[in-house]
């Protein structure tokens, strides 16, 4: 079938080849982020179950916890570097090759973790250590994304983005449910001080395994048919991340504070503050670790279901209003979450946080799709990198960091329900501000197109 007729980022679906290379975008996009968000995950619950005691007992029981929180957010400092750079050289030499880079260095960080000694072995040079490794992860974790949802949406047929979209999204519900379920596992096999001491490592080193598949998956996935044609016009930008800056500023902003609302969200759970919440010895609710880990584990598949009812959704009545809709719903789970939460059950712990997932999809599944509507093919890579870099700065980097200061300041969880209310009406905000550029070309012919601010207010030429 010839594509010459079709209009740009339309890919057809008509040929068993054709259809054969899409479902292997989607499978390798979906094998590859959950693989990096395990990794990721895994850290964050381990900050919020272990790593206070190993790593930071020096500091005493009222900061060792707070400077655990702390690794987890240093690393997200460090995603707009590794959006530099994956960015920068994605719009020069390609999506793929930078997907294949950012998992590898995931994998090799990850491993490391599962075998660093402790405090009590090697004093200071332990956290420092672990923070070093948590910096290459969060390196790791700032270039992926861009490429992963690149690859999906450049591959998709126009009418399809929000799906496509989707899948790169969807690693993360099953990350947060693969981290979740195998620390649960060890929870039960190593239970007490057994998990203290060795049982928390194995998730760590399981990574070597997935890094394998992933490596495997992403090898055998074509290139970007946007960036194909973009280097077969030999217009690849000199300086990407230069013209980014000069010509979309105000636009990488705004797309960051969209991420930021859904990130600060998120990392109530997949950042670990939930779990240390409901296990911690000295809370309110004192359940047992295996079971919260489980609970977590099966928000995990509600998170995923609504994350591809996003994308679903989005295309066909618009990224911005599935996206508004996914804000409400995103604020009225806020307002039940800790009410729930504190019936002391890992059954009301499952609901409280799976009522949020609810939003969370809805404002996550369509992100892939938005986000490569809004810039030029041309710095398309380092525009979506680096405003998902920034937002998960505002966002989720230090968001379990600041619930457990505001928890242990005031005593109340309401207070954090206020903190994320305000997270919420600022991606709400920021939404508002963006024009609805569903179905937009996306190949570099169209790029006089793509040029025009999406931002209400700015100007359309």
């Amino acid at each position: 079938m010839s594509t010459e007729s079709n209009p740009p980022g339309f890919t057809p679906t008509g040929t068993i080849a054709q259809v054969a290379d899409q479902r292997r975008v989607i499978f390798a996009t979906v094998v590859g982020t959950t693989v990096e968000w395990y990794d990721f995950f895994i850290y964050a619950a381990s900050a919020g179950l272990v790593f206070g005691t190993l790593f930071f007992e020096q500091a005493g029981p009222e900061f060792a916890q707070i400077l655990a929180f702390i690794t987890v957010g240093i690393s997200f400092l460090f995603r707009p570097l590794g959006a530099f750079l994956a960015g920068h050289y994605g719009d020069k030499i390609g999506r793929r090759p930078m997907l294949v880079l950012t998992l590898l260095l995931m994998g090799v960080a990850t491993t490391l973790i599962g075998v660093l000694p402790t405090y009590d072995a090697i004093g200071i040079w332990a956290p420092i250590l672990l923070i070093l490794l948590r910096v290459f992860q969060g390196i790791s974790a700032g270039g992926e994304w861009g490429g992963a949802v690149l690859m999906a949406v450049e591959h998709a047929p126009k009418k399809r983005r929000g799906v496509f979209g989707a899948s790169p999204q969807i690693g993360v519900p099953i990350g947060i449910l693969l981290s979740s379920g195998v620390l649960a596992i060890m929870a039960v096999i190593a239970p007490g001080d057994a998990f203290l001491a060795w049982g928390w490592r194995v998730p760590f080193l399981l990574s070597v395994v997935l890094i394998g598949v992933g490596y495997w998956v992403r090898r055998r996935v074509s290139e970007s048919p946007v960036f194909e044609e973009i280097a077969e016009r030999k217009e690849e930008a000199r300086m990407p991340i230069v013209q980014l800056f000069r010509k979309h500023l105000l636009l990488v902003i705004v797309a960051a504070f969209v991420f930021a609302g859904n990130n600060a969200v998120g990392y109530m759970s997949t950042g670990g503050f939930v779990q240390r919440y409901a296990t911690d010895p000295e809370g309110a609710i004192r359940l047992d670790p295996a079971p919260v880990l489980w609970a977590v584990a099966a928000t995990g598949v509600t998170w995923l279901v609504f994350t591809w009812l996003g994308g679903w959704i989005s295309d066909r009545i618009g990224r911005r209003n599935t996206y508004i809709i996914g804000w409400i719903t995103l604020a009225l789970a806020l307002l039940a979450l800790f009410p729930i939460v504190n019936l002391g059950t890992p059954l009301s712990l499952f609901f409280g946080v799976g009522l949020l997932t609810i939003g969370l999809g809805l404002t996550y599944g369509p992100q892939a799709a938005l986000y490569s509507e809004l810039f030029p093919a041309s710095i398309r890579f380092s525009g979506v990198s680096i405003s998902y870099a920034i937002g998960a700065i505002i966002g989720g980097a230090f968001s379990p960091t600041i619930a457990q200061a505001l928890l242990q300041a005031t005593g109340n969880p309401w207070s954090i329900t206020v903190y994320l209310l305000i997270m919420v009406a600022l991606g709400l905000v920021a939404t508002l501000l963006l024009r609805d550029r569903t179905g937009i070309p996306l190949g570099p012919e169209h790029e006089h197109v793509q040029e025009k601010s999406p931002i209400y207010g700015m100007s359309k030429a």
